[in-house]
């Protein structure tokens, strides 16, 4: 919280669930206005940050920040970028479960920072060593060259993210990261060959000429004036004040070397990078046959010389292609190989599989709305839909987790379900996406014009989507012929279906010269007689991929917002900011995080921070948390609709009655500066005094009694002489504890001092004695530790106890003795939720378990786990049922055991039962309905299945031996294999 109600109205609140008016975008564009002039630009959504960019440098990226968030409580500082990274890390540690950071917004909002602040949180925080440390670099300099290749300045930003990536970090079982892994997304190969006015290509050309050496300019034949080449100028801004090309290019070359690339792996990049500026400066002419030629040859000879019978127009557009597909396979290689350089060599240091944690850091495009919006924009606004469907789904998932977890009853939220625009894109046979493939791939000529039609045909009746022929009156004006519109959750956008929707698949460059090129076009390619799938497939596939990879983690999510459109600091452009809330999905995430309780906090914080407003929990509460909570909130007068108890929270519901707590807190630690300062100063300098007098008090007695005690220190114990003694007795055994001796066999002791030796103690041995006592207690102790070495020993006193437990009552007891006792039946991989679950129950017994449905008998592996209290049946991390022990039934000689659905009646006098006995039967019930019965027979191998007769059969086989030493395998296990048959 941030202080009293007049901070709160000029500063707003820090988390907008706490808003009264959450369900007003006007409120929330308010709350947010006031944050950003007070340069407080980040704020919560529970636990989604929004993020402002503030377009100047903010002292809150220190070393001393970072170590400020280290390792504390997520709501307990203002919000930051660092809580989301920390709180995310300390989860991954704590429970050993992956993590992911999505961090979304349009161009210019901050996404890739906010990757990078993170990044380096981790690399400052993290434990590491001398051998990680190699790691960490590596992780943090495949930034740069992503940047480099992936990275240039648009209309919007001028370092802007022209692909999607995604980075997961990876963690050994001490929280050191050790490795990583980068998957890349739809580069966007068409600004290598276009770029709008004021925009740049990208930085590794700039880059290159500013800071490549004389020579390694000669060698690749480039001049060091961009304005030379044709890919370069088209933006007409190739140089940029905000961007040092020249520093860029020493980092990059730095970072090539940390990240393990060789010297020839750099000489071809640079090559292909060269290749690129000279394929943009060829021209053609058209000869007499209307063919494309090639008079001036200048820059032919610096790349490879291909002879294709086109037209000067299919010519440009062939040298255009080219040049996309060369540096769009480039950068996938660039992607792998810096993935080469983060793979984890070191080694997770655990075998088990839940040590092995990531964290991902997602930086993707967000939604865009152009004045042309091309096919790129159509996969980025469609991959913003599965992302945005992606976060609802999860938001509410984890809402309502926690609402059963907690015993609140949960109500359904109603929310826009962007599914039906998702279907619209890439339902099978019917999406547009396929229909996309269809026409690409179809025999015939296929044009942009009869891919529309296909549009028209298959998807003209949806909801969400329009095109001029279909559009009304009012809408067609906005239309053109060659465009279709969808209505996406953030709004309309209209695609032009113009050259953007058509591809082609380039054959060349197998043969090249150049290692990565050769990488990158394979000969086998051309071999392959399968259909080839289309960019559309492709990146739809991926984001599959993507979407199945963040299901499998714990999200956290950033939320990117750019203020206005001219990079100004302090300004905050209304218009431009409503819109990107809108197609963030903020009011939306809001409305479904506010959707029951405003607020909602563990016990134990809440009642350390409020506990002052109640003199029954001022200023210590004994007692359990919930019990003080419970005190504390009747006492401040809550009402019965204004919260919940959970099981470890309390749930406010409005925001009113939270800060009225807040403010009441804010009043008592107040109250203090309200006395006149003499009255304080007065009442401290006695407090002072007081405290002064206690202490020489006790000095005099403390003193008077030693010295009483030194006096009579030879008489038998008494209460003039006993601290003495005691006190003596304290010096004379902490120095015996330096010079015990070494082995059993060592004679030698530390003399006690003469008062140990002469005075006796009352009812009890000499004083002279407890040193031999102390002696003989020493030996005994390491004869003790030495016999503990032997291993047979505790398993022998465990044969003792079961020899007469067993003897003459067990068949094959006698084969059993050999076989090795298990020392606990304890299982150590119990999912750490689990235990959260369970609620600090002592564990007394856990094992695997197969479960038979009621139906079917269909196996199902769960693990029973029992406590002093109950019984716990276990799927993976979910309790799927728990037994009192208090509710099992019993009558008369025969006991109802309940475990899972099936009620078993057996014998009590037989403990369970009897193994001993071939075939016999077990009537059971379910619940109040159906009896059945379980066969118990013998056969030639152990196995359970339902018989024709739709009895569960449970086999063993066929041997005469109740025991797993090679005689044969007892009942229990066939139906508990694994831990079962232990003699």
């Amino acid at each position: 919280m941030e202080g009293a109600l007049i901070a709160r109205d000029r500063v707003g609140v820090q988390d907008f669930v706490l808003l009264d008016s959450h369900t007003s975008e006007t409120a929330f564009m308010n709350n947010l206005r006031k944050r950003y002039q007070e340069n407080l630009i980040y704020t919560y959504i529970g636990t989604l940050l929004v993020s402002v960019n503030p377009y100047k440098e903010l002292d809150i990226y220190t070393v001393t920040q970072m170590q400020l968030y280290r390792g504390v409580n997520f709501f307990e500082l203002p919000p930051h970028l660092y809580a989301i990274a920390d709180n995310a890390y300390r989860v991954m540690c704590s429970e050993y479960n992956n993590h992911f950071i999505l961090i979304s917004g349009e161009s210019g909002a901050g996404k890739t920072e906010a990757s990078k602040k993170i990044l380096q949180y981790y690399a400052v925080t993290c434990p590491t060593t001398e051998q990680l440390q190699i790691v960490r670099d590596r992780l943090l300099l495949s930034n740069p060259v992503l940047e480099a290749f992936g990275n240039a300045k648009t209309l919007r930003n001028d370092n802007s993210s022209r692909f999607g990536k995604y980075m997961d970090i990876q963690f050994d079982f001490k929280g050191a990261p050790v490795g990583g892994h980068i998957l890349s997304y739809l580069i966007e190969k068409s600004r290598v060959v276009h770029q709008n006015h004021g925009e740049r290509n990208f930085h590794i050309f700039y880059q290159l000429l500013e800071g490549g050496d004389k020579d390694l300019l000669c060698w690749l034949g480039l001049e060091r004036n961009p304005q030379k080449y044709a890919y370069l100028i088209q933006g007409r801004c190739a140089k940029v004040f905000s961007i040092n090309d020249k520093n860029d290019w020493k980092i990059v070359r730095k970072a090539f070397s940390i990240i393990d690339f060789t010297e020839k792996d750099t000489e071809n990049l640079f090559g292909i990078v060269a290749s690129v500026l000279h394929l943009g400066n060829i021209q053609f002419e058209e000869d007499s046959n209307g063919h494309a030629i090639i008079r001036d040859g200048t820059q032919i000879k610096w790349i490879s010389k291909v002879l294709s019978p086109l037209n000067v127009d299919l010519a440009f557009y062939a040298r255009d292609a080219v040049a996309k597909a060369i540096y769009g396979r480039t950068f996938t290689w660039l992607v792998n190989k810096i993935n080469g350089s983060l793979a984890n060599k070191v080694g997770f240091l655990s075998s088990d599989s839940t040590r092995k944690t990531v964290i991902g850091l997602l930086d993707i495009y967000g939604f865009e709305v152009l004045d042309t919006n091309s096919f790129e924009q159509f996969c980025i606004n469609y991959c913003n839909e599965k992302l945005q469907q992606l976060l609802i789904e999860m938001t509410l998932k984890a809402e309502q987790e926690e609402y059963e977890l907690e015993g609140i009853e949960w109500e359904p939220i109603p929310y826009f379900n962007n599914k039906i625009i998702c279907d619209l894109v890439e339902q099978k046979h019917k999406g547009i996406i396929s229909i996309l493939d269809e026409e690409c791939l179809r025999p015939g000529e296929a044009t942009d014009l009869s891919f529309l039609e296909k549009l028209e045909e298959k998807v003209g009746d949806h909801a969400h989507f329009v095109t001029r022929k279909l559009a009304d009156q009012k809408t067609r004006k906005s239309i053109d012929w060659v465009d279709f519109r969808l209505l996406h959750y953030a709004g309309e956008v209209t695609y032009c279906a113009v050259g953007d929707f058509s591809f082609t698949l380039f054959q060349v460059l197998c043969n090249s010269k150049n290692a990565i090129i050769r990488d990158c076009f394979l000969l086998s390619e051309l071999d392959n007689r399968r259909r080839p799938e289309t960019v559309a497939t492709q990146f739809k596939n991926s984001l599959m991929s993507l979407i199945d990879i963040l299901m499998s983690k714990e999200p956290s999510y950033v939320r990117c917002i750019k203020p206005n459109e001219n990079k100004e600091p302090g300004k905050f452009d209304d218009y431009l900011i409503r819109h990107q809330v809108k197609y963030l999905g903020l009011m939306e995430h809001l409305r479904v995080r506010r959707a029951g309780f405003a607020y909602r906090r563990k016990y134990e914080l809440f009642l350390q921070r409020y506990k002052s407003l109640c003199p029954a929990t001022w200023p210590h509460w004994h007692g359990p948390a919930a019990e003080g909570v419970e005190r504390l909130i009747k006492h401040i007068g809550y009402k019965p609709e204004e919260y919940k108890l959970g099981r470890t929270k309390i749930f406010i519901r409005f925001p009113k009655t939270l800060f009225a707590t807040e403010d009441a807190f804010e009043f008592r630690k107040h109250l203090l500066g309200m006395v006149p300062v003499p009255f304080l100063e007065a009442c401290w300098r006695g407090a002072l005094a007081r405290k002064e007098a206690k202490k020489r008090t006790w000095a005099v007695q403390t003193i008077r009694k030693f010295i009483n005690g030194f006096i009579n220190r030879k008489k038998p114990l008494c209460p003039e002489n006993i601290e003495f003694v005691q006190l003596v007795q304290y010096k004379y055994f902490m120095k015996l504890r330096d010079h015990v001796p070494k082995n059993v066999l060592d004679k030698s002791w530390l003399q006690p001092p003469s008062i140990l030796e002469e005075v006796r103690v009352a009812a009890g041995p000499r004083r002279g004695e407890g040193g031999f006592c102390s002696r003989v207690i020493s030996v005994h102790t390491s004869c003790r530790k030495r016999g503990k070495c032997f291993s047979f020993s505790k398993q022998l006193q465990q044969k003792v106890v079961t020899s007469a437990v067993f003897r003459g009552k067990k068949e094959g007891y006698l084969q059993s003795i050999n076989q090795p006792f298990m020392d606990t039946r304890l299982k150590n991989d119990i999912n750490p939720k689990v235990l959260q679950l369970i609620q600090g129950e002592k564990i007394k017994y856990a094992t695997p378990v197969i479960k038979y449905d009621r139906n079917g008998f269909k196996a199902r592996d769960r693990l029973l786990v029992l406590t002093q209290s109950s019984a716990y049946v276990v799927e993976m991390a979910k309790i799927k049922q728990k037994i009192d022990y208090a509710t099992l039934k019993g009558k008369g000689g025969k006991s109802v055991f309940s475990l899972w659905p099936l009620h078993f009646n057996w014998n009590k006098n037989k403990g369970g039962l009897d193994n001993s006995v071939c075939i016999c039967s077990l009537q059971f019930r379910i619940g109040s309905g159906k009896e059945g019965t379980m066969v118990f027979t013998v056969g030639q191998e152990p196995q359970v299945f339902k018989a024709k007769n739709g009895q569960l059969t449970v086999v063993r086989m066929n041997s005469g031996s109740g025991c797993s030493c090679g005689k044969g395998r007892s009942f229990a296990s066939v139906l508990a294999p694994g831990q079962a048959g232990r003699c």
